[in-house]
């Protein structure tokens, strides 16, 4: 069998049925007939598989880039600048980092590391966190606590020893833990506790979930860097390559 005859099964073997309807009809011995080829086809190549699993893989890679980047476009304003989040680094940096993070995922621990050494070694980056918990009731509790002392502390400086000493503790993070947290770093307790109940953090985790949405973003941490999402630790080489590329279009500036 030739290369086009074998495309030729194989198409017709995955192609829509309605696809194929508006092409033309096939009598039942030939769809038999059809399929046996194909099969036989698919046997003695099974790498063929291999190369459309690949192809298939690439498209929707592509696909989803597309998605994310009109995504990112159609939100950058509350992405970038919504009251309701806090800001790290320099306020008026040339490269934007944005993280979703969850402070009960362990590849969040792993990577506040990576977001601790940009944070010190690239002095022109501004910083975005936006909390996103969808690891149960206790990483939400913990979330109601962290916005409330984003709420107290317009510098940041608080929010990130308590971000710090929170994803780095042991243990389950829920509200009685961010509580001590945040009575460690110096919070006024009882204003803590009224903007807790208040309705901000409702509509800030409300804000943040919308935009998870937007994006397809299903897990954390994941980030956005310029028009580009990536989905999970990635690493610092690959934040710093992204960083720089959004920079000056290089990975390394």
């Amino acid at each position: 069998m030739n290369r086009f005859s074998a495309a030729l099964a194989i198409a017709c073997a995955f192609a829509p049925a309605a696809a194929l309807a508006q092409t033309q009809t096939f009598s039942p011995q030939q769809r038999e007939e059809i399929g046996a080829v194909v099969r036989e086809y698919l046997l003695t190549h099974p790498e063929l598989l291999q190369e459309v699993a690949a192809e298939l893989d690439k498209r929707q890679t592509v696909a989803a880039e597309a998605r994310h980047k009109k995504a990112v476009k159609d939100n950058a304003e509350t992405i970038l600048n919504s009251p309701r989040q806090v800001v790290l680094g320099n306020p008026q940096g040339d490269v934007t980092l944005v993280e979703f993070f969850d402070y009960n995922c362990g590849y969040c621990k792993q990577a506040m590391a990576d977001m601790m050494t940009l944070l010190k070694d690239d002095p022109k980056l501004r910083i975005v966190l936006k909390e996103f918990p969808v690891l149960g009731d206790g990483s939400v509790e913990a979330a109601q606590v962290a916005i409330a002392v984003r709420m107290q502390d317009k510098t940041g400086k608080k929010y990130l020893d308590f971000h710090q000493r929170l994803m780095g503790g042991r243990g389950e993070a829920n509200r009685a833990r961010a509580v001590a947290v945040a009575r460690e770093v110096g919070m006024d307790m009882a204003r803590l506790e009224k903007d807790i109940a208040s309705d901000e953090p409702r509509a800030t985790l409300a804000e943040s979930f919308h935009i998870a949405e937007e994006l397809g973003l299903n897990g954390t941490p994941s980030y956005i860097v310029g028009e580009n999402v990536m989905i999970g630790a990635v690493g610092l080489k690959a934040l710093q390559e992204r960083i720089n590329t959004t920079r000056c279009g290089k990975a390394v500036c």
